[in-house]
């Protein structure tokens, strides 16, 4: 009898025989900038971490304190049972934060692309999406029965020839959603988001930026890629994010018009659907707003680090992209170079991944860093050196002629 499951382990193997495949490696303790993983000590150089809150003590003393008086899970989804004054207080210190009207928290930054977006464009409507946004907006945007057009990387001329044609379509769309990541997290650029807000205004569209890499990073104090162009909520509809980078801990958000959250709550099923944050999580979250809020010197050591290493990395003629962020590129070409390279410096003492596709595209294989403030100058003077020695090694960089 043949088995109907065959396929999986076939599939599997020829991942392993492209090189493709994902070989996981485990953390051995909190994620600080030197740890252990798979039982090495080993700088830490491609966590999401930017601002080094996970291990931030107000944020474990909020998750400690919460889970003594709230117990460790909420038990129930929030529109039942679910729904603590922790997480009312937790969306209200975040509005306040993102000078917003409103904030909704989802279980995940996923969670939220995938349960909104759907509910934002249906039959009738229109998404326009930049072609290299994120799976997470992409399977939200697959979500919706709308009509889909996707326009040229960063390409405010290419939106905007979009825009017209659908202004000229026939029958007319009832609505028309234009989507974009605010920082790309494969190559750290920042998306013209005062071009598409613009335009968004111009042909009377909603516009929807996922900003998960952009806060802690850009704006204000951290706010994010709206606060960083100085648009009006009028101009961005819907901000959403994630408290999963920067902020240290886990969770989706959203953030714009009262209008918008009272929507979104009752019409996204992933947030319907979906088991509550446990208390130390919330807690934790809404420490790490406080934080973001009261000391400002974690978002300018990022700044700091972030200018020192692509420096560094671009003297000794590294190809690091087109980069404006902490996520800075190494860009190798080939998939099982970057795996080689990534295990080079794993040896040395570097843990900094390769993202290969379908990640990104055929022949844009790299390790990608992203800078961490918790990072000290010892740490990325190792770091650059560990980089050299391995790009050297693997005929990456010409080695260095004798005077």
């Amino acid at each position: 009898m043949r088995d109907p499951s065959s396929f999986l382990r076939a599939e599997y193997d020829d991942l392993v025989k492209q090189e493709l495949d994902w070989r996981l490696r485990v953390l051995g303790g909190a994620s600080t900038p030197w740890c252990t993983v798979d039982g090495r000590r080993v700088l830490m150089f491609c966590s999401n971490n930017y601002l080094g809150l996970s291990n931030h003590p107000k944020l474990k003393e909020a998750a400690i304190e919460a889970t003594k008086t709230h117990g460790v899970g909420s038990g129930s989804v929030r529109p039942i049972a679910g729904n603590m004054d922790l997480h009312v207080e937790l969306e209200r210190r975040l509005a306040r934060f993102k000078r917003a009207e409103a904030s909704l928290v989802y279980q995940t930054g996923f969670a939220a692309n995938a349960g909104l977006i759907p509910q934002l464009a249906g039959k009738g409507d229109l998404i326009v999406s930049d072609e290299l946004n994120h799976g997470s907006i992409i399977d939200g945007v697959r979500l919706s029965p709308a009509e889909r057009r996707v326009y040229r990387h960063g390409d405010a001329d290419d939106l905007s020839r979009v825009l017209d044609e659908a202004e000229r379509a026939s029958p007319r769309f009832r609505r028309i959603l234009v989507i974009t990541d605010g920082v790309f997290s494969m190559d750290g650029d920042v998306a013209p988001l005062d071009k598409v807000a613009a335009l968004g205004a111009e042909h009377g569209a909603m516009v929807y930026v996922d900003d998960a890499h952009g806060e802690g990073v850009l704006g204000e104090g951290g706010r994010g890629i709206v606060s960083h162009y100085g648009l009006s909520r009028e101009k961005v509809q819907v901000e959403m994010g994630t408290f999963s980078k920067a902020f240290g801990v886990v969770g989706g958000h959203v953030s714009g018009s009262q209008d918008l959250v009272s929507f979104a709550y009752n019409k996204s099923r992933t947030w319907l659907l979906s088991g509550s944050h446990p208390p130390a999580v919330v807690a934790a979250c809404t420490a790490a707003v406080g934080v973001l809020e009261d000391e400002p010197a974690h978002v300018q050591r990022l700044w700091e680090n972030t200018r020192y290493f692509k420096k560094a990395m671009a003297d000794l003629g590294f190809d690091i992209g087109k980069s404006e962020t902490p996520i800075t590129p190494v860009m190798v070409g080939e998939s099982g170079a970057a795996k080689r390279l990534s295990a080079r410096l794993f040896e040395i003492g570097v843990f900094a991944l390769p993202i290969v596709y379908p990640m990104v595209a055929q022949g844009k294989a790299r390790i990608r860093t992203i800078m961490n403030a918790a990072l000290t100058r010892e740490d990325l003077d190792f770091a650059i050196g560990a980089f050299e020695k391995a790009g050297k090694e693997l005929g990456l960089l010409a080695a260095k002629r004798p005077h």
